[in-house]
């Protein structure tokens, strides 16, 4: 039995898709909608952590930040608690480095193992099933949770040893949420210099700035459609990881800094919810402009 804590935006089509494959889930979620949801597709429900893991041997989790993970894990009726020896527990949220280390730790020495092995793609790829999952634990457990990633996943790499797969992740949305940003203050130019956008989006996509974050996020601005893949607040939190993980070893992030700090100001603007290709209100709201389908580029 495979067990999968949070059933959100990522977490549930990507129990839908084991369930496709043939897997029986069990699952747990506070929100106790997205479970009968799933219920009736075909899930087992289940009232605890901690009864997640005493029917499974394999378990999932897919929560908002580091608190969510240790509390589903090490909290009073947690993961640890129903686990038996030999589990293996797959740490799919987006955490800092150093808490995934702990936790793998913490587990190894009650003779759990563990992989941190966050996802990107967003909630399009999670659907398809094509997400990008990276890992980072030992090469003996990859290979026995392999195929289960292969059922949620397309592009599925073991980066190293424990937090290799979350230290990759914050990479990943470094180069994500920083190139949002360049593609805004693009965008914005160009629409305020009366510039059709949808023409200049085919015209630099072959090019150099071609790239799939170009080709994802330039159609939902023009639609202004900015229903989350991946939240403001999300990719604020993933952000808030990296200058924390940066800070600890001396590295230089003065772009993701200043992105960063555009994600507070949305969020105190009520942003927190978009998705973040919403950066782009970031720009309209400094230029008073706002970027629309062609001739849809009016001054505000």
């Amino acid at each position: 039995m495979i067990g999968f804590i949070g059933i959100g935006i990522m977490g549930k089509p990507m129990v839908r898709n084991l369930m496709k494959k043939g897997h029986e889930v069990t699952v747990y979620d506070l929100n106790e909608e997205a479970v009968q949801q799933l219920v009736q597709e075909g899930a087992i429900s289940s009232a605890s952590p901690k009864e997640v893991a005493q029917k499974s041997n394999i378990i999932f989790t897919m929560l908002p930040n580091s608190e969510h993970v240790k509390s589903v894990i090490l909290g009073e009726n947690g993961i640890v608690e129903g686990a038996s020896k030999g589990t293996i527990v797959v740490d799919m949220s987006s955490i800092s480095p150093v808490v995934s280390k702990e936790l793998a730790q913490i587990l190894k020495e009650k003779e759990i193992d563990m992989l941190d092995a966050p996802v990107s793609g967003g909630e399009p790829k999670a659907i398809d099933g094509t997400l990008a999952i990276m890992v980072g634990g030992k090469e003996e457990v990859f290979k026995k949770v392999l195929d289960l990633f292969k059922c949620m996943g397309q592009y599925i790499t073991l980066v190293g040893e424990n937090g290799a797969g979350t230290t990759a992740k914050l990479a990943n949305q470094i180069i994500v949420n920083v190139n949002i940003a360049a593609m805004s203050e693009a965008l914005i130019l160009a629409a305020k210099a009366g510039i059709d956008i949808e023409k200049m989006y085919r015209a630099i996509r072959g090019g150099l700035a071609g790239s799939a974050v170009l080709d994802a996020k330039v159609p939902l601005i023009l639609e202004r459609n900015f229903t989350p893949g991946g939240r403001i607040d999300i990719n604020l939190k993933d952000l808030t990881n990296v200058v924390e993980a940066a800070r600890s070893i001396g590295t230089p992030i003065p772009l993701t800094s200043q992105v960063l700090e555009m994600f507070h100001a949305l969020k105190i603007d009520g942003k927190a919810g978009d998705d973040h290709a919403g950066l782009i209100q970031y720009y309209e709201k400094l230029a008073n402009f706002e970027v629309k389908k062609s001739c849809g580029n009016m001054s505000r």
